[in-house]
């Protein structure tokens, strides 16, 4: 079996990746052979089409609805269930794999399409490929096209697999607002060593960037009647936090975890400005408060803190509940706090409530009710054994996010990096306004905070002949009250993106879809019953418009007559 062509194509248009993996196989045996086609995708990608072509004929992936499609599944595939196309691997990726049998000398081309959204993560833009094609491949390349209308501010590549050979094979032409990257290696560079046939492309090839901002309102742009609106402000001074950090030291927690937890949140109180204010709960079955209230970062108090934070150990059960409303408890009770302060609550855990109150539920609306919108909730779940569904439901119910921190060797490098993005917040309470009767289809503009090196992302559809949008941003900033207006001219912002071949012209509209989708999943996991389905109903009706497999959806993939008929690809979440 010979991969003879595998092509990555990539094109970026303002933050939003569109991706084609090619790859044409031949069986060169004399006999029938099995053929796998496996790729590894961004788990925040959505993918939008696959087909494969045996000897000319086409079989393409199908997307419906996913009850409907594993009813069909399970009429047609009598003998059990398939492992389904699509498995999460690791912490970035998920991986699409499908094997068919294909008859000697016969020719199969496969084609993955998948889109993202690039999220800007401590100050830049990443998109991941990644490659493992198992052999060499006589005609292999990654071609990425980058445009940002806003200028690139910088561009880097990085890769896990890189030596000096491969790195001639490696080409990268930028201009003001365009980027172009190819990696085009030749078999004699994909060689580990000259004599064996083993493929040194095994790993990431990343592409990292940021763009240039001037506008202090943001930047605004519009393709075909929807407008994606991008507010990113810099330089501005950090808001002071008071955080209360609740560590979990249930005897699950003992040994490694409970080092690189220590390691962790010793860096982290180095990294204390010091205005904030800070606390420590550490929890097993019981509740053990560090100090009673808030204590502002000094030097002495830092080094106080480093002090308790060596003692950690770990044993007993699990009281999430008393501990995260003891947690509570400190905000409240905290005098003379800056007024324009962050108040949040940093979680970690590694397990599932075992002592105190156990019901899920219940917990979660003890801790809603207790909060009562006043702070962000930030929970972190170390390793496999906590339920992610009720850390995500508890986190989003109450401003924040959820995160899994993996174990590994640098857990606690992942701890200080999720600190790092929460750190630095320099913006409150923002909220976007357009106007209401020209705008409609408006995803989430109201947040929060706003941390330096994120971005805020509105995007919409504009309904009736404007020649100008306007908008006005409201926030809270270290001075008080902000007001940003800022004016799109709709004809000149059309202007940008035409006659730029390697775009495709309906990306913003697309780009809405795949942030509204976004939204409304992320909104039904804290909401009512009722209004879950309302939600899910409107994301499932945008991911079969627009062709995603999302959660709510299913492609089905047919294969030639003589296989298992069917497949399916689903795509899985974190919360499993």
């Amino acid at each position: 079996i010979e991969i003879y062509k595998l092509h990555v194509d990539s094109k970026v248009t303002s933050r939003f990746a569109h991706t084609l993996i090619t790859s044409k196989i031949v069986n060169r045996a004399k006999e029938s052979k099995e053929v796998t086609f496996e790729v590894e995708l961004p788990k925040t990608a959505f993918i939008t089409n696959f087909s494969m072509s045996i000897d000319g004929k086409v079989y393409p992936g199908i997307i419906k609805e996913k009850a409907s499609a594993q009813k069909e599944y399970d009429t047609a595939v009598s003998r059990g269930q398939g492992a389904g196309l699509v498995r999460i691997t690791g912490r970035k990726l998920e991986r699409f794999h499908i094997s068919i049998s294909i008859a000697a000398a016969s020719k199969v081309t496969f084609e993955l399409t998948y889109e993202e959204l690039l999220k800007r993560q401590l100050g830049k833009f990443e998109l991941l490929i990644k490659l493992r094609p198992k052999q060499l491949v006589t005609h292999f390349q990654i071609d990425v096209h980058i445009f940002e209308p806003q200028g690139i501010r910088f561009l880097e590549t990085d890769s896990t697999f890189m030596t000096n050979e491969l790195t001639k094979a490696l080409t990268k032409v930028q201009s003001e607002t365009k980027a172009h990257i190819l990696f085009k290696p030749t078999v004699d560079q994909q060689k580990m060593n000259p004599e064996l046939k083993e493929n040194l492309l095994n790993g990431d090839f990343v592409v990292r960037y940021d763009v240039k901002r001037g506008a202090t309102a943001g930047d605004m742009q519009i393709v075909n009647g929807y407008f994606v609106h991008y507010f990113a402000p810099h330089e501005m001074p950090v808001l002071p936090k008071n955080v209360v950090f609740v560590i979990d030291r249930s005897g699950s927690m003992a040994g490694r975890k409970i080092e690189q937890t220590r390691d962790a949140l010793l860096k982290i109180l180095q990294d204390l400005h010091l205005k904030d204010r800070f606390s420590f709960i550490t929890f097993n079955s019981k509740v053990v408060e560090w100090k009673s209230s808030l204590l502002q970062a000094t030097s002495e108090n830092v080094a106080s803190a480093a002090g308790f934070v060596q003692t950690i150990s770990a044993s007993g059960g699990t009281d999430i509940n008393r501990a995260l409303l003891a947690a509570v408890s400190v905000l409240d009770k905290a005098e003379r706090l800056p007024e324009m302060s962050v108040s949040m609550i940093i979680l970690l855990t590694d397990g599932q409530p075992t002592s105190g109150e156990s019901n899920l539920e219940v917990i979660q609306e003890n801790i809603q009710k207790a909060v009562n919108g006043k702070y962000a909730l930030f929970c972190l779940g170390l390793g496999f054994d906590v339920s992610y569904k009720f850390l995500e439901k508890m986190a989003l119910s109450n401003e924040g996010l959820a995160r899994r921190i993996y174990e590994d060797a640098d857990a606690d490098l992942q701890l200080q990096g999720f600190y790092q993005e929460v750190a630095t917040p320099i913006l409150m309470k923002i909220e976007m306004r357009y106007p209401e009767n020209s705008v409609e289809g408006l995803t989430k503009n109201n947040f929060k905070l706003f941390f330096e090196g994120s971005e805020i992302i509105v995007s919409g559809k504009i309904s009736n002949e404007l020649d100008l949008l306007p908008v006005e941003i409201k926030a809270q900033s270290h001075t008080g009250g902000l007001t940003l207006r800022e004016e799109a001219n709709v004809k000149e912002k059309e202007q940008v993106f035409q006659n730029q071949s390697y775009i495709f012209e309906n990306f913003i509209e697309r780009l809405w879809a795949y942030l509204t989708i976004q939204q409304l999943l992320e909104k039904s996991i804290s909401a009512q019953e009722e209004d879950q389905k309302i939600l899910e109903a409107k994301a499932l009706e945008l991911s079969l418009r627009y062709s995603f497999v999302t959660p709510l959806t299913s492609m089905v993939v047919t294969k030639p007559h003589d296989q298992q008929q069917m497949e399916l690809a689903n795509k899985p979440t974190e919360a499993g």
